[in-house]
């Protein structure tokens, strides 16, 4: 049996694949060594995990945020080695991920498109460039966050068209001071400024909405995208929850900057499955 993890900040989907060919799934709260102790993996391997598993386990590859960094790679192994000390275990980035589930073995550009962004070029082997993520608060061109961030920006500024103002404090009666606590002083700022995309997306009809939404994904584009050598003549792909509801934009706009865009999921873990059903042994 492998085991198959696609780890997010909010959270882990499962895959446990048999010998037998039979596929099992579970789920349980995300988990990111940058912010939360190990023993919150270690809490859900112990009591969401072990509990399906009925065979020995050979391989277990786990993908996550923020387990780019060796140190943070070796504590999840660590963690995993309590309870699986003869599996071999690979920790690679949700970058690998999405490259790996959406390109196969073949070579492409894989890009992340949810809470956050991110996006690298893939040779159908292994990431050879990535273009520099500087998180929320800098970048995160195209995401949910970003495009949130605008709307909220907007609202406040008083640049929405009065009816969808209307429409939005209706439904989201903040102050302006209750929202700046929730993004300056509360956890998880960029996760509150994207779930605000459900709004806009239900109201995406409003010329106002979809030139957001196209804004943020045309930023994406010229500022990842368009900075990898040879881009024009590679396959784009997508995977998150704001590329794949968003997909009809997604693509207008890559059809208006000459960019062919491709797979779109909105996450990697049915790719993930079918990328290492060889590794079942």
């Amino acid at each position: 049996m492998i085991l198959i993890a696609d780890s997010g900040g909010s959270k882990i989907d499962w895959r446990l694949l048999a010998k037998n060919g039979k596929i099992e799934q579970a789920h349980c709260p995300g988990f990111n060594p940058y912010y939360q102790p190990i023993i919150d993996l270690k809490t859900n391997i112990e009591q969401v995990l072990l509990p399906q598993i009925h065979e020995p386990v050979t391989k277990i590859f786990f993908y996550g945020t923020g387990v780019s960094s060796v140190k943070n790679q070796e504590v999840i192994k660590a963690a995993f080695l309590e309870h699986f000390k003869a599996a071999e275990i690979e920790v690679g980035w949700d970058l690998l991920a999405a490259a790996r589930a959406l390109c196969g073995n073949e070579p492409g550009i894989a890009c992340i498109l949810g809470t956050g962004s991110n996006s690298c070029l893939y040779d159908g082997e292994k990431i050879i460039d990535n273009v520099a993520n500087l998180g929320w608060i800098l970048a995160d061109e195209g995401s949910g966050t970003y495009i949130g961030k605008q709307f909220i920006f907007d609202y406040f500024r008083f640049n929405i068209p009065e009816q969808l103002a209307k429409q939005f404090h209706e439904r989201f009666p903040w102050t302006r001071e209750e929202v700046l606590e929730k993004v300056y002083q509360q956890e998880k700022p960029g996760a509150f400024l994207a779930s605000f995309m459900k709004f806009i997306f239900q109201h995406i009809q409003e010329p106002y909405c979809h030139q957001l939404v196209y804004k943020g994904f045309s930023d994406f584009y010229e500022n990842n995208i368009m900075r990898y050598e040879n881009y024009q003549n590679l396959k784009v792909h997508f995977t998150g929850s704001v590329a794949f509801y968003f997909s009809n934009i997604l693509r207008q706009v890559a059809n208006d900057k000459g960019i062919t865009v491709k797979n779109i999921l909105e996450g990697p873990i049915a790719g993930l499955t079918l990328f290492h059903q060889k590794d079942v042994s």
